[in-house]
């Protein structure tokens, strides 16, 4: 990077960003006036640098800012066609741009550039929103800071507030910043470090005012019942939960979930006012555009059984999207886009916690952050007075913008597996190792299930975060173990929809070496543990009501009889019996139940490695080096088997290609006829 300014700017804003108090992921945006010479004529020419539409404050880099000229922008104020029309304005930051301008200019970047300052910062502190939603927030405002910070009054993010906002400034040129009434907080300087001061000074004293001055009780007092239930009682119910709200949320389209019993949302849920402040909503539009305008709250305490409380939650959902349909019917114009889903992303359950959902993890989990936030604001403006947030017709001006739905449409289209949960066992190396990383690149969340936590931790971190991957142990032979993973599952991603029996092991020895603890191993690995695995997933899968897939990685001995086998090939040949009885069973529940037959996959492969590999080369009278060579070689197409050939036939029987499909076997064996199914 060659231009101070834009240097100074990407600084600031990852020093901002990096800490949650000062704005929410991806909210707010900053800039940076300054000059750079003009390839074209040579001379100075003055510009801003903005943070880009979509980008995040705390990983911001210079891709991701939008780079205008300043003499372009100011004469936009001379065509402004009024507030009637200020979308208009967006497509005209196009004819603006320096160069090839960078990242998309976003919304707000007429308030930078109209604002008179060589640095404007705009944020989202909770502190500062607190004022902002506060029924008397001017007065406030006035109270906490004097003449150094300005009120404004609510105005949707645009062209218009831009102006206001200047004119603001133009006429207290004491002031270092505004509050943005219902919205969040903007502040400048000349300099980028006096501007970073002021903006981090407004974050503060609105804290430091809140904790001095707030009454005891902003949510006030415990609501008898309502209390936090024990950690593990409270996950537990959770986890019992999970499936069925995942199902009803899913309604109008499939989504990832998240959950959390953060102290701050199990303390908003033992309150007196938590259902009044629930059902206003939030406020800043940066939170409703993730959380929905309000969420769906379970009105029972915590006491209430799974039973009762799944029952009550079915109901809810119903009168959930009722009330969302009129929301939108009451508000709706000739303009407006259709509908996106009258589903809830946010539901609270007092005693246990909160549930957000999205198209992926990452949104999930934001969405869960922002209403964490909302809590934050709502106890401050309660505090000191009473939460008043920007009313109906505003939120859904905001919600049904025009320019947030082509935001929307620019999205990349979604991956195949987009919005699934895939839970893979002995996924820590070979197949089951390369079939998670396949899925994952599809699209999907994945746990990974393995006997060593260590190894499944590090397989889910070179896969991706943890909005992508996660690491469990699950010794599949226990049962415990078993429902822990499944239950990990679910708490981390929302629910499950597909599994993968992969996890095995092999001894080869003849009939009369085979012990019964050699036999009895390989059964509760594979057999056992495939029902064990195919039992508790199942569960998830009705009660989400979503359908669902479950793979079996039998083995191509499943049919084939070969030498020194005997305990492996009858484990094998037991899981593939279990993918026919099981797509008999769960077919009225619209789950899918598939086998692979793979043959000589060696390379990469635990179970080779392990020993399997050098016995089964003895067996052949080959090196072990040249197993896998001398298996393609039996084969009729001559081709060694990878684990990524397996991976790639779990795939297509994911996707909805084969969406037909149960009760299948398909053999990934390059070719052995003995083994062809009949």
């Amino acid at each position: 990077m060659t231009n101070p300014h834009a240097a100074a700017l990407i600084a600031r804003s990852n020093r901002l960003g990096a800490d949650p108090k000062n704005t929410n992921y991806a909210g707010g945006n900053t800039s940076a006036k300054g000059t750079e010479t003009d390839p074209v004529t040579g001379e100075a020419v003055e510009l801003l640098w903005v943070k880009g539409s979509g980008g995040d404050l705390g990983t911001l880099t210079e891709k991701g800012l939008a780079v205008l000229r300043m003499d372009r922008l100011l004469a936009l104020k001379n065509v402004y066609p009024g507030l009637d029309r200020e979308d208009e304005m967006v497509a005209a930051f196009d004819y603006t741009l320096h160069g090839k301008g960078g990242a998309a200019p976003s919304i707000d970047t007429a308030m930078h550039a109209l604002v008179d300052a060589a640095h404007v910062d705009h944020l989202h502190p909770d502190s500062g929103i607190a004022i902002a939603t506060a029924a008397d927030g001017e007065a406030l405002t006035q109270t906490i800071f004097g003449d150094r910070v300005a009120w404004v009054d609510w105005c949707r993010p645009g062209f218009q507030l831009g102006l206001d906002i200047s004119a603001i400034k133009d006429a207290n040129p004491q002031a270092v910043g505004c509050i943005l009434g219902g919205h969040g907080i903007t502040a400048w300087g000349d300099t980028s470090e006096a501007t970073e001061a002021n903006s981090l000074w407004i974050i503060d004293t609105a804290a430091s005012y809140i904790e001095e001055h707030s009454r005891p009780e902003p949510f006030g007092p415990l609501l008898d019942g309502f209390s936090a239930l024990e950690p593990a009682e409270r996950r537990s119910r959770a986890a019992a939960l999970a499936p069925t709200i995942r199902g009803l949320v899913s309604t109008g389209a499939p989504k990832v979930g998240h959950f959390t019993d953060a102290p701050e949302v199990l303390d908003f849920l033992a309150r007196a006012e938590h259902p009044r402040l629930a059902a206003l909503g939030t406020s800043c539009p940066d939170h409703f555009l993730r959380t929905k305008v309000k969420p769906m709250l379970l009105d029972l305490p915590s006491g209430a059984s799974v039973e009762e409380s799944l029952a009550r939650l079915v109901t809810l959902h119903e009168e959930y999207r009722a009330d969302y349909q009129a929301y939108y019917n009451r508000n709706k114009t000739a303009k407006s886009p259709a509908i996106r889903g009258a589903d809830p992303l946010v539901v609270l359950i007092p005693g246990v916690g909160m549930f957000s959902y999205g198209a992926n993890k990452q949104t999930a989990r934001v969405a869960s952050e922002f209403y964490i936030n909302a809590i934050n604001v709502m106890r401050g403006a309660e505090g000191l007075s009473s939460y008043a947030p920007i009313n109906e017709a505003e939120k859904f001006r905001i919600e049904y913008w025009a320019l947030e739905e082509a935001k929307l449409q620019r999205m990349p289209a979604a991956k195949p597996l987009a919005t699934r949960v895939a839970l893979v066992t002995g996924a820590s190396s070979g197949i089951g190792k390369a079939i998670a990383t396949r899925l994952a690149a599809e699209g999907a969340c994945v746990v990974i299930a393995d006997l060593d936590l260590a190894k499944a931790q590090a397989v889910a971190a070179e896969i991706g975060s943890t909005d992508v991957a996660i690491g469990v142990q699950a010794n599949v032979t226990d049962e415990e173990q078993v429902q822990a993973g499944v239950d990990a599952a679910v708490l981390a991603f929302g629910g499950l929809d597909l599994v993968v029996n992969n996890a095995g092991l092999s001894l080869s020895k003849s009939l009369l070496e085979t012990t019964v603890a050699d036999w009895d191993l390989q059964h509760n690995v594979m057999a056992k543990g495939s029902f064990l695995v195919s039992r508790a997933a199942a569960r998830v899968l009705i009660d989400q009501k979503l359908g669902g897939d479950i793979i079996y990685i039998s083995s191509k001995n499943s049919v084939f009889a070969g030498p020194n086998n005997i305990a492996y090939s009858a484990t094998k040949a037991d899981q593939a019996h279990q993918v026919r009885l099981l797509a008999a069973e769960l077919g009225e529940y619209g789950v899918k139940v598939n086998g692979i037959n793979p043959d000589g996959v060696v390379r990469g492969s635990g179970i080779f490695a392990g020993g399997w590999g050098a016995k089964r080369a003895a067996v052949y009278g080959v090196d072990e080096q040249d197993l896998g060579k001398y298996y393609a070689q039996r084969t009729l197409l001559k081709r060694e088997v990878l684990p990524e050939n397996v991976a790639n036939a779990v795939f297509v029987l994911c996707t909805s290609d084969l969406s037909h499909t149960t009760g299948l076997h398909i053999p990934v064996d390059a070719g052995v006829a003995a083994a062809f199914l009949r």
